[in-house]
C-alpha cells in the first residue's frame, strides 16, 4: 500500500486543499536477498551511514522519504561485496538493517532490538508472537554490534524479508557460519501463518479475490 499527498499544492507544505491518495500495488516478489541467504544466512557490513535520530526524522513511520537513509547504506553494503547493511543509532548502539528489523539468539534466549528510532515493524511483532507460542523466551534490549558478533544467531524480520537468518557481520562468521535453527524455526511457522496454514494465526490475514 502507498499514501500520498495529492498534486494541487507545490511547496513544502502539502496540507491546504491538498487530499490524500492511495493505492495498492501487488507483485510476485520472491526472497527479497537471494534464494542463498535464506538458505545459508545473509552477509552484513555495518554501513557508515548511521540510522537519523527521532529528533531528524519519525523512524516509526514508514515514510518515503525515511528510506534515502536505508539506500545509501544498502548501496555500501552492495559495493562491499555484503548482501545487506547494518545500520547503528547515533549513540553506536545497533539500529536496524536498510529494510527489516534485527533479533539475535543466545543460550536459547531470542533478544528483540528496541525501536526507538526504528520500524515498529509488523513482522517483528508476529515473530516475536510466533516466538513466544512457540515456548522460547523473548527480550526486547538496546545492543551493541559485539552482541551480534557473539550471538549464537542473528535474524532479520520485514515485509520483504520475512524471516532471513544472518550468517556474517563485518565478514565475522555468526555462530556457525549458517542459517541458524532457530531462524529457520521461526522462518517455517511465519511463512505458514502467512500462507493460511496456520488457523491460530488466521486474524492477520485479509484475503483477496480476483
Amino acid at each position: 500500500p502507498r499514501a500520498w499527498m495529492g498534486a494541487k499544492a507545490l511547496g513544502v507544505n502539502p496540507l491546504p486543499n491538498n487530499p490524500a491518495e492511495v493505492m495498492v500495488a501487488a507483485w510476485e516478489w520472491g526472497a527479497y536477498l537471494g534464494e542463498e541467504a535464506v538458505r545459508k544466512g545473509a552477509r552484513l557490513i555495518t554501513s557508515s551511514w548511521a540510522r537519523f535520530p527521532a529528533n531528524v526524522m519519525p523512524g516509526k513511520a514508514k515514510v518515503g522519504g525515511n528510506y534515502v537513509n536505508s539506500a545509501l547504506a544498502k548501496m555500501e553494503a552492495v559495493a562491499a561485496g555484503a548482501d545487506e547493511a547494518l545500520l547503528l543509532d547515533e549513540e553506536g548502539y545497533v539500529a536496524e538493517g536498510s529494510g527489516e528489523n534485527l533479533f539475535f539468539v543466545r543460550d536459547g534466549v531470542i533478544y528483540a532490538l528496541e525501536h526507538s528510532v526504528n520500524l515498529e515493524g509488523i513482522t517483528r511483532d508476529s515473530v516475536i508472537r510466533i516466538a513466544k507460542d512457540l515456548g522460547y523466551e523473548v527480550q526486547v534490549v538496546r545492543a551493541t554490534r559485539d552482541q551480534l558478533y557473539m550471538a549464537d544467531e542473528v535474524f532479520m524480520t520485514g515485509t520483504a524479508a520475512e524471516v532471513t537468518p544472518v550468517s556474517m557481520i563485518d565478514w565475522r562468521p555468526i555462530g556457525k557460519g549458517t542459517a541458524g535453527p532457530v531462524a529457520l524455526r521461526l522462518r517455517e511457522v511465519y511463512l505458514e501463518a502467512a500462507t493460511g496454514r496456520r488457523p491460530e494465526y488466521e486474524a492477520w490475514l485479509t484475503y483477496v479475490t480476483s
